[in-house]
């Protein structure tokens, strides 16, 4: 169901042109700015029945989008700005503090970047590694943002906003224009929304291209304040949720970039984090993608609005013509211990791992008999633990903590009921 629909010119003086992000364009390229692959996937085509492309903008330099709107928002404040100032500052969760961080290096401008308490180690890491001086304040971007704020005034510092700026979001546009080029035909393009800086400069650019193209954005459901300022008409904040996405975890959208949405986006969307978990996982097996989970948002939508399609009858429609539809992956900064949990909840969602606690008498033969039955079946045992002395073990019992690797879900499934056949008190 399309919730916002557009009529506007795009000629509209109100906002950025095309011609405005064209410049951008030729001047990022100028700068060594990457134009990412468009890439069609064979596997999440089948599975949604579209046909599937993907905007990897987790190959950009910096690891994300951000660099883009950064760079082009630095390079467009004038050297006699930056004289009366003492450098620049922006606050960001990770990947604006990264983009924000590399542009001031390339120009040799002092830069300070405040951080959420909890940010990342990795992208800690990554901002410092451009020089950049990093200030750890703030439970969450929009404290981080306040405190960012007061820092600049205090310090003499431009503050580089990290979505509410018209030269971020130009800057942002530069891959509409890259995926209208490259797949004029599209039909659909879905794009995570934080701030709303990258839908809102994709939206302009596809839309003054060809206004037929349907721009839909996606939020974390722990974060619908876009979603929800568009509908009630005025600038909604959300409370504080929780979400592994925290590229898009922003309580309430910009000015700027809410009246732009608000004209421009056909539809705004909202996923979970156990959809993104999964879509993380396919997108490293399948597509050979480390996409972090802001960036994989898009797909997940997609990938959680066919979860009942019949698979049969798509891949016997083929000769059906199906839609076009890009999927913005806007990011790949990834903690590696997160990723780790990644990969384990990926297995456990598509039934190839399996943890279950068995209750054995503690006598010899007992363990053997459950061994039989899962050699049997071809599972691999990946981690054995014995407890013997909880609490809540009986006397002269056992308690075996078993984790199983598997091809799928029917396994584990034959496994149950054969331990139930042998009377073996179990629990997945």
């Amino acid at each position: 169901m399309i919730l916002y629909k557009n009529d506007t010119n795009f000629h509209n003086n109100k906002f950025p042109s095309v011609d405005d992000i064209q410049n951008a364009k030729d001047l990022l390229i100028k700068n060594n700015i990457k134009k990412t692959p468009l890439q069609k996937s064979t596997t999440f085509s089948e599975i949604t029945g579209s046909n599937i492309f993907m905007k990897i903008e987790s190959l950009q330099k910096t690891g994300t989008f951000k660099v883009r709107g950064a760079l082009y928002k630095i390079n467009k404040i004038s050297q006699e700005k930056i004289k009366n100032y003492n450098g620049i500052i922006a606050a960001s969760a990770g990947n604006h503090a990264q983009g924000v961080a590399y542009a001031a290096w390339t120009k040799n401008i002092p830069c300070v970047i405040v951080m959420p308490k909890n940010a990342s180690l990795s992208k800690i890491a990554a901002t410092k590694s451009y020089g950049a001086k990093v200030i750890l304040e703030g439970s969450d971007y929009d404290e981080s943002f306040r405190i960012a704020q007061q820092i600049a005034k205090d310090e003499k510092l431009e503050l580089i906003s990290a979505y509410d700026d018209y030269d971020i979001i130009i800057g942002q546009g530069t891959i509409g224009l890259e995926i209208i080029e490259e797949l004029p035909e599209v039909d659909e393009v879905y794009i995570p929304i934080g701030g709303g800086g990258l839908a809102a400069g994709i939206a302009i650019a596809i839309k003054s291209k060809n206004p037929n193209v349907k721009i839909i954005g996606v939020e974390s459901e722990a974060y619908p304040a876009m979603k929800r300022s568009v509908e009630m008409g005025s600038l909604q904040a959300v409370k504080a949720g929780y979400t592994i996405a925290d590229g898009i975890s922003i309580k309430s959208p910009g000015n700027i970039t809410f009246e732009i949405i608000k004209e421009f986006i056909d539809d705004i969307v909202l996923v979970d984090d156990s959809t993104i978990v999964k879509t993380m996982f396919l997108l490293m097996e399948r597509a050979k993608l480390v996409i972090e989970p802001a960036g994989a948002a898009s797909l997940a939508y997609l990938l959680s609005k066919s979860r009942d399609v019949d698979e049969h009858k798509i891949r016997t429609s083929i000769s059906d013509k199906k839609k076009n539809v890009v999927v913005v992956l806007s990011g790949g900064n990834i903690d590696m211990y997160l990723l780790g949990q990644i990969v384990a909840k990926g297995l456990m969602q598509t039934g190839r791992l399996s943890k279950i606690f068995l209750l054995l008498q503690d006598r010899p033969g007992e363990f053997k008999n459950v061994l039989d039955s899962i050699s049997d079946l071809g599972i691999n045992i990946v981690e054995v633990v014995h407890d013997r002395l909880s609490s809540d073990i009986p006397t002269g019992m056992a308690g075996v903590f078993l984790s199983l690797e598997m091809e799928n879900q029917s396994y584990i499934d034959t496994l149950t009921s054969r331990l139930t056949e042998k009377g073996i008190i179990f629990k997945i």
